[in-house]
């Protein structure tokens, strides 16, 4: 009688689960807006320290509604957004951009996030900037 009770119940949770994950699927807007990046990584490569650090993600709006982007918002400090992100909506297969700066006066290996939410059919999505900052081989003023 346990099998049973325990088969069964395995049963219930396995269509239960099949049903929650309908009704999420069922919940995406078909005509929402969608971002679709040119590029979700930009790989400086190897800059020399204090090089420019402003890289510019290009996106579409593929979907059917205007795109409208809440907040983009860095990793950590050294990620940051010199000119802010699109404020006016982004209408269907309309284009825009986000320019992201990383601080190149840090040395070393870099892998930063920058999120950005809106109101696409994903509302959060990440894109990435990556790579390697090489130390000055001038010592900075002031030191022997």
């Amino acid at each position: 009688m346990s099998k049973f009770l325990f088969s069964t119940g395995i049963f219930l949770c396995l269509i239960l689960n099949v049903k929650a994950q309908e009704s999420v699927t069922e919940s995406i807007n078909p005509n929402a807006a969608d971002m679709i990046f040119e590029n979700e990584t930009i790989d400086f490569g190897t800059i020399d320290q204090g090089a420019d650090g402003v890289r510019t993600f290009k996106f579409k709006n593929s979907g059917k509604a205007p795109l409208l982007i809440t907040e983009v918002k860095g990793q950590c400090g050294c990620t940051t957004l010199p000119d802010g992100w699109p404020k006016e909506p982004i209408m269907p297969g309309a284009s825009g951009t986000i320019k992201v700066k990383y601080d190149t006066q840090r040395t070393g290996a870099f892998d930063k996030k920058v999120t950005i939410t809106s109101n696409a059919k994903t509302a959060s999505r990440q894109v990435t900037i990556k790579g390697v900052v090489k130390a000055s081989a001038t010592p900075a003023s002031g030191t022997k």
